[in-house]
């Protein structure tokens, strides 16, 4: 009896020490629905687990700038799409699209980004289903 509750315990640590697959959720979008977004100015690039974070100020037409933040995929996930944390630099301007965020607020989803010498670079492949993005 003892034998076996010792087996049984050293199993459930096993399992328990096995890494847990995360699922992120996209719900907070309206994916697949691509905004353009011009004339942004990189005030921050956040390369983090799980996810990367994309921050850029942009004029309004009040004449002051709008603070708006993007969540992307992570950094793992955009190593292999040609991305690194030294991708974006704050003062970079770019133009970018994302998929909004379903409340309204001033954000969402990073699609793509394209700079200044008209280089465009995309989180996902252009296309991608929406599962992708769960995948990662």
């Amino acid at each position: 009896m003892l034998r076996t509750r010792s087996l049984l315990l050293g199993c459930a640590v096993a399992v328990a020490a096995m890494p847990a697959a995360a699922h992120h959720s996209t719900a907070l979008f309206h994916w697949g629905k691509e905004v353009p977004l011009t004339n942004a100015t990189v005030e921050r690039w956040d390369w983090t687990n799980p996810h990367v974070f994309l921050y850029v100020r942009v004029p309004n037409k009040a004449g002051g700038t709008d603070r708006w933040a993007f969540e992307g995929m992570s950094p793992n996930h955009l190593s292999r799409e040609g991305w690194s944390k030294r991708t974006l630099k704050p003062g970079d301007r770019i133009n970018l699209t994302y998929y909004p965020l379903k409340d309204g607020r001033k954000g969402g989803f990073n699609v793509s980004v394209t700079f200044a010498d008209g280089k465009t670079i995309r989180q996902l492949p252009a296309g991608a289903p929406a599962s992708a993005a769960r995948e990662q």
